[in-house]
């Protein structure tokens, strides 16, 4: 903050955020505030800015569904066509969680280094060289070689875009606009299932680059997070991002005293390690990032997710084709009610209801299974399986895909949000992998065992988010690292 600039705060005279609602002298002007008990401020503020940029950066989130969905279709033409082993294809498929575990681990840093938008030009960057690697492939090398860069784009892009939005976004939308990045992902996985089924795996490849080109064309025309210019003390700029994005007309003073307020508090204390993470005013910040992660994942979206048609067929459904295209529809119409529902029900009932709905899919998923092992009313097996899933994926999409990605780009200070925020990244790419590694290991085991476990995770999911998370509709990010620590 430049000196004189504000004098109240450099005069110690504002002890809270709260001491803003009174009249704040800057320098040569007053300006003055009126507040409802909800926190609304009585000013007209221009979204038109916050938008644009929203749609520009889950531009890279529907490039990130599109990788995820890319294996599925194309998985019998790329061996026939390459002649692969199943190994071989095998490496293909899982090279991808590897390369985000590298895209997560470095995200942090990166984004904290070159700037959110530097971070998203970079992704874009290597998932556009991966995906020309894959079109242009003859043989195994090159096509893992550009699963790998997809994978480290879509590693770093998981971490940066709910970062972006989350610090552009007022406090009043940022739940619904944030949620749009899994909505996003959803979408492009969907889209991609249905598209390779229809066209080569060769131009299905090709499609992934168009959200890439959208994104890096897009970030020329929205501004940087104004709290990531303001961190690294260019002032002008965090000026002419916050007024841009709440309007030429809008009174912006008190928002960027706000700002200013938490950075100056933090860039007081020492700059985060990987270590620092684990010291006491940090903990429980690390804690509530890092459990939420592992309880979405270990709910088994990955394992449950990536071999749907497999499981409808074990079941006993005649073919898992319409059970899996019923279940990539109905994530994108779910996650959109999510969205809509996310600033108005708040962050815990959404997900502690979610939670409810994976332990209902599961546990009619368990049934069924327990059922067919036993000879029992096995006309129903199918039908309950099937309906189990679906009630699954819909729980799921509404609350436990997107709330954790917004807890997440919420509660870090931003002190310690590349580090932390890399580290819960690479958590849940970790996660995602060891879940559908050992999927299939589990169903020999006990088909009906592998459901009931992932019930009495969603069931302890419920407990924690009711006793450790924090309600975080309505709260500007500030206020929200106060609470946790209070």
């Amino acid at each position: 903050m430049a000196s004189g600039q504000y004098k109240d705060v450099e005069q110690g005279k504002i002890n809270s955020l709260e001491d803003l609602e009174t009249p704040l002298i800057h320098e040569d002007k007053i300006v003055s505030y009126k507040t409802d008990d909800d926190g609304t401020d009585h000013e007209t503020r221009s979204i038109g800015m916050v938008l644009l940029s929203t749609f520009v950066a889950v531009c890279g989130s529907f490039g990130f569904g599109s990788c995820v969905g890319y294996s599925a279709p194309t998985q019998s033409a790329i061996m026939e066509d390459l002649n692969l082993t199943t190994s071989q294809y095998s490496m293909f498929g899982s090279i991808l969680t590897i390369g985000a575990m590298l895209g997560a681990i470095t995200s942090g840093r990166i984004s904290d280094y070159i700037g959110r938008k530097g971070a998203m030009r970079m992704s874009a960057g290597f998932c556009i060289t991966g995906w020309l690697a894959v079109f242009f492939s003859t043989g195994y090398l090159s096509l893992d070689m550009g699963r790998f860069f997809t994978g480290y784009g879509i590693g770093v892009i998981s971490f940066v875009v709910p970062i972006f939005i989350a610090e552009i976004a007022p406090k009043n939308l940022r739940g619904g606009l944030t949620t749009l990045n899994q909505l996003m992902i959803v979408t492009g996985s969907s889209v991609a299932f249905l598209l390779g089924s229809v066209i080569t795996w060769r131009a299905l490849a090709l499609t992934g680059l168009i959200p890439c080109i959208f994104l890096l064309v897009g970030l020329f025309f929205v501004p940087e997070s104004p709290r990531w210019l303001a961190k690294v003390g260019r002032e002008k700029e965090f000026q002419a991002a916050l007024q841009k994005l709440r309007g030429k007309d809008t009174d912006v003073t008190r928002e960027a005293e706000e700002i200013h307020v938490h950075i100056q508090t933090l860039q007081s204390l020492p700059k985060a390690r990987i270590l620092d993470l684990f010291q006491r005013q940090y903990i429980r910040f690390v804690f509530i990032g890092v459990a939420i992660m592992v309880f979405q994942q270990f709910v088994g979206i990955n394992g449950i997710g990536f071999y749907a048609s497999q499981t409808f067929e074990s079941a006993g459904l005649s073919s898992g084709t319409i059970g899996t295209i019923a279940y990539a529809c109905i994530q994108v119409p779910i996650t959109i009610v999510g969205a809509l529902l996310i600033d108005k029900s708040g962050r815990k009932p959404l997900i502690m209801v979610s939670a409810a709905g994976t332990f209902l899919g599961c546990f009619l998923a368990g049934v069924s299974f327990f059922l067919k092992a036993h000879s029992l009313l096995l006309g129903w097996v199918p039908i309950m399986a099937v309906s189990g899933v679906l009630v699954y994926i819909s729980a799921f999409s509404i609350g436990m895909g997107a709330v954790p990605w917004l807890i997440m780009s919420e509660i870090f200070p931003i002190n310690i949000k590349g580090i932390g925020g890399s580290l819960v990244v690479l958590v849940n790419w970790s996660g995602a992998w060891l879940v559908s590694y050992t999927f299939n290991f589990l169903m020999n085991w006990s088909s009906s065992g592998t459901f009931f476990l992932y019930a009495g995770v969603s069931l302890a999911t419920i407990v924690f988010v009711a006793k450790f998370v924090p309600e975080t509709k309505g709260k500007t990010l500030e206020q929200i690292h106060e609470s946790i620590n209070s």
